[in-house]
């Protein structure tokens, strides 16, 4: 098995100075950022869902062994909160096949006003075929019980296991992989703060445990201020042996 260590997103005014060099053009960041990482968190398709022709650009530049997990489009996730999701899974599932050997995890966050719902949530899962592997963020802390739990599993879905401000970190995994978003530690305002390596030596541990009980396991940092989530990366991917 494997620990993949990123960020959410690539592209970001205030990592000048500390991925790539300053003034470094928009267009070019993203190769700054695969000669330090593995894997990114796309962010960018959830405002808008890209072209066919886009994720086939990126299975021909991206690195060998690159892989890129991809956040669902609000308009599934918020506007229709997972109702009827048929025409965005067929396009989704389009732009999945053309990702090819490069994609990783299609990551679907839930609107924190979207309220447990067993079976809407059930019908949307049957509709995701087994190959396209899939972590589910529950905002709204009605989603935080067994049976959402049980059904994760039954599916073979990853719960989105989450550190940050105001937001239950409950280390279940559900799935043969497991997904860390670290939205980061500052306990008043999401993605604010840096982690301690005290803390990073701490999320080490649970990532070698569950790489050690045969689980791949997916990390993304998104305290992206200031450049925390490239620091907090690097460090823990020192930590984990990487």
């Amino acid at each position: 098995m494997a620990i993949h260590i990123g960020t959410s997103g690539w592209s970001y005014d205030h990592w000048q100075g500390v991925l790539y060099p300053p003034d470094t053009p928009v267009a070019q960041r993203r190769d700054y950022y695969v000669q330090h990482f593995r894997t990114v968190e796309l962010n960018s398709s959830y405002y808008h869902w890209p072209r066919v022709a886009t994720f086939a650009s990126w299975r021909q530049r991206l690195p060998e062994g690159f892989l890129l997990t991809v956040k669902a489009p609000r308009g599934l996730t918020h506007a229709k909160k997972l109702y009827a999701p048929e025409r965005w899974l067929h396009r989704i599932k389009t732009c999945w096949h053309t990702l090819g050997d490069k994609r990783a995890i299609l990551l679907v966050q839930l609107s924190p006003l979207f309220a447990y719902d067993y079976d809407r949530l059930a019908y949307f899962l049957d509709q995701v075929p087994p190959w396209l592997r899939t972590a589910v963020e529950f905002r709204h802390p009605s989603w935080h019980q067994d049976s959402i739990f049980s059904l994760l599993e039954q599916h073979q879905a990853a719960y989105c296991i989450m550190s940050g401000a105001h937001l239950p970190c409950i280390l279940r995994a559900t799935a043969a992989f497991v997904y860390v978003r670290l939205h980061g530690p500052d306990t008043d305002w999401l993605y604010g703060g840096s982690y301690s390596d005290q803390d990073l030596r701490w999320w080490a541990d649970r990532l070698r445990e569950w790489e050690q009980a045969g689980k791949e396991v997916f990390v993304y940092f998104n305290n992206d201020g200031g450049g925390n989530a490239v620091r907090n990366a690097w460090t823990l991917r020192t930590l984990v042996g990487q």
